[in-house]
């Protein structure tokens, strides 16, 4: 029989209060690759600035309706307009890639082994150190061809690849906890 504790608060020997629960997920050790990260930041921004792709549009457009009619014949708007559209890209590109070399932001590229339940996701380093992402921080969920993908925030979020799950089971909980919560859509 097992030694039990002569205090009633304190927990049963061998039983780490911290430990995930036993209805809970526990990946694999995973680490953000840069590229990964600048990638789908780069995506994430597409998809909410998509409407500002008609500004330049619109510009040339403009601009061949007054080069036919003759009112104001050039061809240097051409060239600002698709070099101001280019710089535009390249200095988000540039955003997310420093982002990724800043000290403060390291974290995001450790490697951790999380632990998902219905409450929170526990990211740990090693059994001493981690920290907790709260459901309520999750804004909204897509699922692409190979992972998860947690948006937190404006360009933060977490990337669960279907590779770190241990088991298929892993993967049909999380989709089912994401759909619980709300946060994945069915048609995803």
């Amino acid at each position: 029989m097992a030694k039990q504790p002569g205090n009633k608060y304190q927990m049963p020997y061998g039983q780490n209060p911290n430990s995930t629960p036993s209805n809970g997920i526990k990946t694999k050790k995973y680490a953000l690759p840069t590229k990964t990260y600048t990638s789908l930041a780069l995506r994430h921004l597409w998809r909410a600035q998509w409407y500002w792709s008609f500004v330049p549009l619109a510009l040339i457009v403009l601009n061949v309706v007054l080069n036919v009619a003759g009112w104001y014949p050039n061809w240097w708007i051409y060239l600002v307009v698709v070099l101001g559209a280019l710089l535009y890209v390249l200095f988000w590109g540039i955003q997310f890639t420093g982002v990724t070399q800043l000290e403060q932001n390291k974290p995001m590229f450790q490697r951790y082994v999380y632990e998902i339940d219905g409450r929170q996701i526990l990211l740990r380093i090693n059994a001493k150190e981690g920290g907790v992402i709260r459901w309520d921080m999750v804004q909204s969920v897509y699922k692409n061809k190979e992972a998860f993908v947690l948006v937190m925030g404006k360009h933060q979020f977490l990337y669960l690849p279907f590779s770190i799950f241990n088991s298929d089971n892993d993967l049909r909980f999380m989709e089912s906890l994401l759909r619980r919560k709300e946060l994945l859509k069915e048609g995803n």
